[in-house]
């Protein structure tokens, strides 16, 4: 199993200071504290002033957010063995959607294809409809084979926080 350098680290970090007063507002950086929130923020406000780099995008993970084993390590109050088995089951997600991304590329390229010509290419312009549907059912399935891992290897109180997370959004999958 491979991990950045720092994960291990944040994450043992943020282990021991669990018991502390503010456990539940300190982030990956070490950053702790209200930072301004309302009561009336969403769990999605406080995840971004939490855990928001340098103004990034927030769909560059396979679960919808930027680090999603940092995030859900955090937030689901994993033990190490949990955070190697996700970072293995969240690195197979994070493989099928650049698959999924390569395909819809090659898509796009053969419905433009598809266009090209003098006449409209209708076997080519079904073929690449059909990939594209293909490549949504295999997705589909990586992401029900996560979450069917994911449950596995979560408590019940674990799955419950995760079910809230994805219900409010905060969570995308």
């Amino acid at each position: 199993m491979h991990f950045h350098p720092g994960m291990m680290y944040w994450w043992k970090r943020a282990r021991e200071h669990h018991h502390d007063e503010h456990a539940s507002d300190c982030g990956p950086r070490g950053d702790c504290g209200p930072r301004g929130r309302s009561e009336e923020s969403s769990p999605r406000q406080e995840f971004h002033g939490h855990f928001a780099g340098a103004g990034g995008d927030w769909d560059g993970g396979s679960l919808g957010v930027r680090r999603p084993l940092r995030f859900l390590a955090h937030k689901l109050e994993l033990d190490e063995n949990q955070v190697s088995e996700l970072a293995r089951i969240l690195s197979e997600l994070k493989t099928e959607r650049a698959q999924a991304e390569v395909d819809g590329r090659r898509t796009l390229s053969a419905f433009a294809d598809a266009v090209t010509s003098d006449t409209f290419d209708k076997s080519k312009a079904d073929s690449a409809g059909k990939s594209r549907v293909d490549t949504a059912e295999r997705l589909r399935v990586a992401v029900v084979r996560a979450l069917e891992q994911i449950h596995g290897l979560l408590k019940p109180e674990q799955r419950g926080k995760l079910a809230y997370l994805i219900r409010t959004g905060t969570l995308t999958l």
